[in-house]
């Protein structure tokens, strides 16, 4: 069977601002030219208004290729995160919450994500109600993550999968961030499901000063694609991009409801 080179772009927290129309197009037009498939990571907006996505969605015209993301603490801010994933699906961008899709052969499982710290000093489900609402957030993401590579797992044929959040599932990434906010970055409970599941990549954002890659403790590469790190890599055009062999005959787009 025919094999290829599926080459995969990814980027995350753009922050995108009303004041920014027309700096995105060059970028994305370079996306365009050099993937075949972009991931974005959460933090799209910069306020959380709907307004920033519906500017992005503009820079993204005449991007033909398959677009696929999740959204970040940024994109949840004014309690306006429904109106800006309508805004981006309208843009044939597919955002992930929860479920997964199959894009070119590749399955993308993608959650948000949320903080509760890492290893054995992770918060647990102890003390005040509110303690333990903000440690449920994590659980429940993870669950929803759990659910999503699940859903790739009852695809026919073999599936190679990579999992998109926003929070960071490792410290490997968020390392060059200070400490006191390590709880706040991510939680290891996002990489409960990862360790369960045959995941060929992980893509995440939201640290900043964190560190372009690491690795699971079994060994699964993660990416902080977050565009302040990837701008620290000394591209021009910062965007991690991944290649991938697929087989030829893979369907271009597949959705796992």
């Amino acid at each position: 069977m025919e094999k290829k080179q599926l080459r995969i772009a990814a980027i995350g927290d753009l922050h995108v601002r009303e004041t920014d129309r027309g700096k995105w197009k060059d970028y994305f037009a370079v996306i365009g030219q050099r993937a075949d498939v972009l991931v974005i990571a959460g933090d799209i907006t910069d306020t959380g208004d709907e307004d920033e996505a519906i500017l992005l969605a503009e820079e993204l015209k005449g991007v033909t290729i398959p677009l696929v993301g999740v959204l970040g603490n940024h994109d949840y801010e004014k309690g306006r995160h429904k109106a800006i994933k309508e805004v981006l699906q309208q843009a044939n961008m597919q955002v992930l919450d929860g479920e997964s899709t199959v894009i070119k052969g590749i399955g993308f499982a993608g959650i948000k994500g949320f903080g509760g710290g890492f290893g054995p000093r992770m918060l647990s489900r102890f003390g005040e109600d509110m303690m333990k609402a903000f440690v449920q957030e994590a659980v429940d993401e993870g669950l929803k993550l759990e659910r999503a590579l699940s859903r790739l797992g009852q695809h026919e044929g073999e599936i190679r999968k990579i999992a998109i959040m926003h929070y960071a599932p490792i410290t490997d990434t968020i390392t060059g961030e200070p400490l006191e906010i390590y709880p706040f970055l991510g939680s290891s409970r996002l990489l409960e499901p990862l360790q369960r599941t045959e995941v060929m990549a992980v893509f995440h954002g939201h640290a900043h000063r964190g560190q372009y890659e690491g690795q699971t403790p079994e060994g699964i590469k993660v990416w902080n694609v977050s565009l302040p790190v990837l701008a620290k890599q000394g591209m021009e055009y910062p965007f991690h991009l991944m290649e991938v062999e697929v087989s030829s005959q893979e369907s271009d787009r597949i959705p796992i409801k």
